[in-house]
């Protein structure tokens, strides 16, 4: 009997420390059964998170950079800087792309030297069509030259061209040097004028229509002027072609 009690005893305590071992459950168990995995979640979603900023930045750049590519191919060429479209003014200025009537020659009745108005492209140019027989002409002509007078410019050239074919070089010098007009004057192949006519109009072949135009330096040219300008209207119109 006292052994059995003995025994209860003995038991009774193995339990009771048995039961004092075990880990005791809390409230927190189940958020500290998830840490471990959000915080693994978390670390990845940052991971995740920066590779596809990444990803994203290198392909805007990529974007980017073929965006780029497709204008340059679709162009031909980057888009067009200042000193290209200067390019294209100095393009106009290639004999290929100048007019008939500025590459035929024109003689100077004085000296007899030939010289196309293509060969004056970088300074500006009056041109004035007239005959030796023209009233209107030697008006415009005297205008012409005070003009001429007062500019006192060497990046401007004067040039009478007479629509008088069959007249010879000696009497159109003649005319010139009589009146006191020191510029150069030179006789209109036929050809000059079915080339002139045909980019100005037939009134450029009419003197008394006193027909004048003036070649900017870059070879292009003004449209056709006619009546009689005065000395101050033709310095305007040749300082604002010279630009």
């Amino acid at each position: 009997m006292k052994k059995h009690c003995s025994f209860t005893i003995v038991l009774s305590l193995l339990l009771f420390v048995a039961a004092c071992s075990e880990p005791q459950s809390t409230g927190n168990s189940q958020n500290d059964a998830m840490t471990p995995t959000e915080t693994m979640t978390s670390t990845e979603a940052m991971t995740t998170t920066n590779v596809m900023t990444e990803n994203m930045t290198a392909t805007e750049n990529m974007t980017n950079s073929e965006a780029m590519t497709s204008t340059e191919v679709m162009t031909g060429s980057p888009i067009m800087t200042g000193s290209e479209s200067m390019s294209d003014t100095q393009a106009i200025m290639e004999p290929a792309n100048l007019p008939a009537w500025q590459t035929l020659p024109l003689t100077n009745a004085r000296t007899g030297e030939q010289v196309t108005l293509a060969d004056l492209t970088g300074k500006t140019v009056f041109v004035e069509t007239m005959a030796t027989w023209c009233t209107n002409c030697r008006q415009q002509l005297n205008n012409v030259q005070t003009a001429r007078t007062q500019l006192g410019n060497d990046e401007i050239v004067f040039v009478a061209v007479s629509v008088e074919t069959n007249v010879s070089n000696e009497a159109l010098a003649t005319y010139a040097d009589d009146a006191g007009f020191d510029w150069f004057f030179a006789v209109s192949t036929p050809e000059m004028l079915v080339e002139l006519a045909a980019a100005f109009g037939q009134t450029i072949t009419n003197p008394p229509a006193t027909p004048h135009f003036i070649i900017r330096p870059d070879g292009s040219s003004s449209e056709l002027i006619t009546g009689i300008d005065t000395p101050e209207q033709l310095i305007q119109r040749l300082q604002e072609a010279q630009g």
